[in-house]
């Protein structure tokens, strides 16, 4: 089958992109790469950020990358790139005249919208991936978000146009639902891991106290490092490291200066590392160095970072929020918190954090659930199957030979 996969803002190139704080390249890279492994002739389209890139190459991953000319070949944050939409269509417009593929699927809602204005004229059905909706960011962040206004409405235009919606957990499919997605154009499947990168083997970073911690992500209030950070004050001889954002000294690194002055008035300060970002090869040995992961955002689609964790044979300490409700067993593979305030975190970082025994069960039973159902090969053949459920006569063999 012949798809394109459109991730207008974010490429599956991105090596740890600051513009892909949610992780969608490596999803679209993964998923991309497991189907050209079955067989699947796969093209990604993505904005070009560099006057430098090619305006075509085929990944180490066996798929075509696309580099679409729209607007200025520079890095832009997500949603400064929606006055591009309209060329960037038009571009795959005229790309799916000359090639058009069987199917089309866009990844955030405004590769959506670019994918819908240009299958419209070919009758090519699109499947969607929101990757988060901005319903539940406007609801968690309030004033703080600062999505455009329209991203709302036009979630639910392309939402109800779309073929399928293919969702990442429980929560955003009843979010659909409420609306007006009925149930059965939508199908839930869980992100993915690489398991071969993200192991419970290999090497470790090095450590600097008796205990543990660490959290990764986007520096950002609705990440909720501050209350890890509070907790500190009931876990001695614990150390908390954060990966992500900026730069340690990045002058813009307005969070990371608030965080360090919670810390100060806590009197954690000394116990608290924020490292900047990490390269995506060496977050495994983070991973593997911590006693215990914690993710404590207000607002979570899919829970990369939690996954990885598991896959790396580490509890996880989550919020009860998103698709962490899905990914964390509670008692199983780690705790889940609600709300995640200091207080809950403490009381539930603390029993793994002191018993060995129970820090190795919970982390075998991660490891167990990451590899069972979160392989690239195994999302690949749920996503192939939603595809057939949005579009039988074009996906009509892919499932009888899928598995």
């Amino acid at each position: 089958m012949k798809i394109a996969m459109v991730s207008e803002d974010v490429s599956p190139l991105a090596e740890g992109s600051r513009t892909d704080p949610g992780g969608r390249g490596p999803h679209v890279a993964g998923l991309s790469a497991a189907y050209a492994r079955r067989g699947h002739d796969v093209t990604v389209y993505t904005r070009r950020t560099s006057a430098e890139t090619p305006a075509e190459l085929v990944a180490d991953g066996g798929y075509r990358v696309v580099a679409v000319p729209a607007g200025p070949p520079t890095p832009l944050p997500g949603d400064r790139t929606l006055p591009y939409l309209g060329e960037f269509g038009t571009f795959l417009r005229k790309h799916w005249t000359a090639e058009p593929p069987d199917i089309v699927h866009a990844h955030h809602w405004m590769s959506g919208l670019a994918a819908e204005l240009a299958s419209r004229a070919h009758g090519i059905p699109v499947v969607l991936t929101f990757h988060g909706l901005g319903t539940v960011q406007r609801r968690c962040e309030g004033l703080a978000d600062q999505s455009p206004r329209s991203r709302i409405r036009f979630e639910r235009l392309i939402a109800t146009r779309a073929a399928h919606v293919v969702t990442t957990c429980s929560d955003e499919t009843v979010e659909l639902t409420r609306m007006g997605v009925p149930r059965f154009r939508t199908s839930i499947v869980p992100c993915g891991v690489d398991l071969t990168a993200f192991t419970p083997e290999g090497s470790c970073a090095d450590r600097h106290a008796r205990h543990r911690l660490v959290a990764a992500g986007e520096l950002v209030r609705r990440n909720g490092f501050d209350a890890v950070i509070k907790a500190l004050r009931e876990l001695p001889d614990t150390e908390l490291v954060i990966a992500g954002g900026p730069a340690p000294d990045d002058q813009d690194n307005i969070e990371g200066r608030r965080l360090r002055r919670v810390a100060a008035d806590h009197g954690v300060r000394e116990r608290l590392r924020l490292i900047g970002p990490v390269a995506r090869p060496m977050l495994p040995r983070l991973y593997r160095s911590a006693d215990i992961v914690v993710c404590t955002p207000w607002y979570e689609p899919f829970g990369m970072v939690a996954l990885e964790a598991m896959a790396c044979g580490k509890p996880v300490v989550a919020t009860a929020v998103g698709g962490l409700l899905d990914t964390v067993v509670d008692g199983v593979t780690g705790r889940l918190v609600a709300p995640p305030d200091p207080e809950a975190i403490a009381r539930a970082v603390r029993p793994p954090l002191h018993d060995a025994t129970l820090r190795e069960t919970w982390g075998a039973a991660g490891y167990q659930r990451a590899a069972s159902r979160h392989s690239w090969d195994h999302v690949a053949v749920e996503t192939l199957t939603a595809y057939h459920r949005g579009a039988p006569a074009r996906a009509a063999g892919v499932v009888s030979w899928a598995r």
